[in-house]
């Protein structure tokens, strides 16, 4: 009887031990999926900054009214069809949930700082894609007729100065700043379930 007792328990620790390893394998491949993701994200954030200071650059130009930097303003405005693109297309909570993994998964703030993590992103990919279409619909449109996109030399300077072009670049730039902050809501989240994962994986 006591060897019968005995048996059921190493049993048991072994599956205990071996669900264990596979939370462990889980956690170590969402991490290295979700550092991948950051390394992107920061890339994003770095293209998408550098655009935003051209563009206000370009609309304190227009506000000015200061065509002697029409040259400037018209390298600037051959850029405005160029944005970031993160467009995240996993979706790590909803397969771990689908497939039943997430109950491997004993840690629930990770869970939830993962679900979390999807909606930001989604969040992000709706953001880029309203940017793409401003794009296509208002402002290759608009600078078709204002500038060469070879050269970034101006075609019609009156066009180009103005007010609706300037309302064009303010209406880009408010739409990449919120991208901004979302990217950089994403790297938080993305630190702050790694710091948790890697308190999982030293709990070996």
């Amino acid at each position: 009887m006591i060897g019968i007792l005995l048996a059921l328990q190493v049993n048991e620790w072994n599956n205990r031990r071996l669900d264990r390893q596979a939370e462990l394998t889980y956690y170590e491949n969402i991490k290295h999926q979700i550092t991948r993701d950051k390394g992107r994200i920061a890339d994003e954030i770095e293209f998408n900054s550098q655009y935003i200071e051209q563009f206000k650059y370009a609309m304190a130009i227009l506000e000015s009214g200061n065509r002697s930097q029409k040259d400037t303003l018209g390298r600037i405005a051959k850029n405005l069809k160029n944005y970031s693109d993160f467009d995240q297309q996993g979706n790590i909570y909803q397969t771990l949930l689908n497939s039943g993994q997430s109950k491997v998964l004993k840690n629930q703030n990770i869970l939830q700082e993962l679900h979390d993590l999807e909606e930001n992103y989604m969040h992000i990919n709706r953001m880029e894609n309203i940017h793409y279409d401003a794009i296509m619909t208002y402002v290759i449109p608009e600078t078709a007729w204002t500038v060469d996109f070879s050269s970034g030399r101006i075609i019609k300077e009156e066009r180009i100065f103005d007010f609706v072009f300037l309302n064009l670049i303010r209406s880009l730039v408010e739409i990449m700043e919120e991208k901004d902050q979302i990217y950089k809501k994403a790297l938080t989240r993305i630190d702050t379930t790694i710091t948790m994962i890697d308190k999982e994986l030293l709990n070996r």
